[in-house]
């Protein structure tokens, strides 16, 4: 009798070993963009450089532990909730639109949620989407799109974006044709003229300037929303694990702190990581660039999501969604304390580029010998000229939208030339606006190099 005790106390000993062994064995599945540059803090970069597996916890209950991180690429945000929804995936790394469709389809089930934890990067005026359309359009207003073929991946940042333009300027959906194309059909529809814009996130509208394939006439900064993306993750693997889960917003915090402390560097990385030119992705990262990147939750960005939420509800395009059981700020709070970081002043920061880059200076990009900067525009134009004489191979030029603040590619930009100086645009109706009250005129690059005057030296840039 004490034998056969003996027997199944050894043989309980063993199961429960076995057991144990087998809650240790963690998998930590994320989805994320490669091709969205505003989730690279919490994606590509997190990937790339291995900061999860330098945070992942390694004492207490995960002692023992055996990681099994995996990374899945989406070309947007939607996939990422369907395979979170059959748990294929515990954490999400999305736009502004798709989070709220996130959280507004876990809860319309009866007992599967998320959360929304941290945030990735932002543009305060709404820039990161945009519709874009061939270069040689003539088109350059959006009131022009009605009765227009306009294509948009359904379900993105940029479509959430695109109805709202479509609701503020008077244009219902009977008036236009709404494609649903993936972001790279999309562009490649703009290169070859088959569509008559495309609406998309970033860096595709830059992408597609860069390339000398589109045009914008439209920027998100238009719509007065913030534009921002962020990071979801499942309940039931946030409360079995949370400290995995502030384990990932710390290596995002690090992913931010490693960007910013070398723009050049970590966008020539990233060039080679994700195919994305080091060009546009400069855009986006450097100093003056189209995101702040920053995990806080702000309560700007609850009320920027919330009227998302309403202009899908307008379209019935989404369910309703509880915001207070949403949002969730422990873990990234969490991340922070263990940091060392100040959450709430960080959280209280919020980085205006119209005022963030108003003296900033324009940038040329030698392939050789690296970017220069000028702090007008005619110091700008000038040394623009004279490296042009000389055959030198330029990779990119910058400047800034006199309107918004925000870094523009020099090639693209609408010039105008007054008695005062010279101011730079993203939209043309902008520009011409600009001139007509300065009796000034507009241009391009081009012709405000050529049309450059032994005067323009003594000229301070109308910025």
């Amino acid at each position: 009798m004490k034998l056969k005790t003996k027997f199944f106390s050894t043989l309980t000993c063993a199961m429960l070993a076995t057991a144990s062994v087998h809650a240790e064995d963690i998998r930590i599945a994320i989805g994320h963009q490669s091709m969205c540059t505003d989730t690279y803090t919490a994606g590509i970069v997190v990937k790339e450089l291995k900061l999860l597996e330098k945070y992942l916890p390694k004492d207490g209950k995960y002692k023992d532990a055996e990681y099994d991180i995996s990374w899945s690429d989406y070309s947007s945000g939607g996939p990422i909730t369907n395979q979170m929804m059959a748990n294929k995936l515990n954490i999400g790394v999305m736009g502004d639109y798709p989070l709220i469709v996130n959280g507004a389809k876990f809860q319309q089930t009866d007992s599967l949620r998320t959360k929304y934890i941290a945030g990735t990067g932002y543009n305060l005026k709404g820039s990161g989407n945009a519709i874009v359309v061939p270069v040689d359009s003539d088109v350059y207003s959006i009131e022009q799109l009605k009765g227009k073929d306009v294509s948009v991946p359904v379900g993105s940042a940029a479509w959430g974006m695109l109805l709202k333009a479509m609701q503020d300027n008077g244009i219902p959906s009977a008036e236009y044709g709404l494609k649903n194309q993936s972001p790279a059909v999309g562009a490649a529809n703009i290169a070859a003229g088959k569509i008559d814009a495309h609406s998309d996130f970033c860096p595709w509208s830059e992408l597609m300037e860069f390339r000398g394939t589109g045009r914008k006439i439209y920027d998100g900064s238009e719509t007065g929303v913030p534009y921002l993306h962020g990071v979801v993750v499942r309940e039931d693997f946030a409360e079995q694990y949370p400290e995995v889960v502030t384990a990932f917003l710390k290596a995002v915090y690090e992913a931010g702190e490693w960007i910013r402390k070398d723009p050049v560097a970590a966008v020539d990385l990233m060039e080679k990581w994700t195919g994305v030119e080091k060009e546009v992705l400069y855009i986006y990262f450097s100093k003056g660039g189209h995101l702040t990147l920053d995990p806080t939750i702000k309560p700007k960005w609850i009320e920027a999501l919330k009227t998302d939420h309403g202009v899908l509800v307008k379209e019935k395009a989404i369910p309703p969604l509880d915001f207070d059981e949403w949002i969730t700020e422990s873990y990234i709070k969490a991340a922070y304390r263990d940091l060392g970081k100040d959450y709430d002043k960080e959280k209280n920061d919020i980085v205006d580029p119209a005022v963030a880059n108003a003296n900033l200076p324009m940038e040329i990009w030698h392939a050789r010998d690296g970017i220069s900067t000028y702090q007008t525009l005619p110091e700008f134009l000038s040394a623009l000229s004279e490296l042009q004489q000389t055959g030198a191979k330029l990779n990119a030029t910058y400047v800034y939208d006199k309107t918004t603040g925000l870094k523009l590619f020099g090639k693209t930009a609408f010039f105008v030339k007054t008695a005062d100086g010279y101011a730079t645009f993203l939209r043309k109706p902008d520009a011409d606006a600009y001139a007509s009250k300065m009796k000034g005129s507009v241009m391009g690059l081009d012709d405000a190099v050529a049309g450059l005057g032994t005067s323009d030296s003594n000229l301070v840039a109308a910025q």
